[in-house]
């Protein structure tokens, strides 16, 4: 059983993150066991509460998980700056760290399969675009649902899980560098996983 604990600034985040884990867990026969540590608050949040982790973990002498995911959206600031933030504040646990970050948001990754949201909802969703304006993708996903009939009772996060299990990985990889950054990353770590048999 591999220990993961994830750092998430919003639930999006934390649903998207927990499905995609069950889904490796299923095809690389490795069993997951993931712990929430923040799912709310936003990337400053998510700093903080890295930086606390990683502090308490130092003065108590903690386990340390086999793996930490930390997921926040680029925001327009792109992958990079993100990633030099997370790694600013993780001086001790790099070995351990997968980034997670959406450009720019992750309701943009729940768009780029539209075969796979044919699959949930019997109707496909329009190809996103890749520009940078504060809701833009959440409005566009919201809307894709309400364009099928479908009340987004949670913003749509209710669906996730379904998106994640239908999604063409392959797909999605080629379509979108952020995602393909993030896929191939927790690839590796499930065929390590895999390969170690431990």
């Amino acid at each position: 059983m591999r220990n993961i604990n994830i750092f998430v600034e919003d639930q999006a985040h934390e649903v998207f993150l927990v499905a995609i884990l069950q889904r490796f867990s299923l095809e690389y026969n490795v069993g997951v066991k993931t712990k929430s540590i923040n799912a709310r608050g936003g990337r400053g949040k998510v700093i903080s509460e890295l930086k606390q982790y990683q502090n308490d973990l130092q003065r108590n002498k903690g386990i340390l998980p086999d793996l930490i995911i930390v997921g926040t959206d680029s925001n327009c600031k792109g992958f990079r700056e993100r990633e030099k933030e997370i790694n600013r504040n993780i001086t001790n646990l790099q070995e351990f760290v997968i980034s997670m970050i959406p450009e720019p948001h992750i309701e943009r990754w729940l768009l780029i399969d539209p075969e796979s949201f044919n699959t949930v909802f019997g109707k496909g969703c329009p190809t996103p675009d890749q520009k940078c304006e504060r809701d833009r993708y959440k409005v566009m996903f919201l809307e894709a649902i309400t364009e099928v009939g479908v009340t987004p009772i949670l913003g749509g996060i209710e669906h996730i899980t379904d998106l994640v299990k239908e999604m063409n990985l392959q797909r999605v990889k080629d379509s979108d560098k952020s995602i393909r950054r993030f896929l191939n990353s927790l690839q590796r770590c499930f065929r390590n996983w895999q390969q170690s048999g431990t």
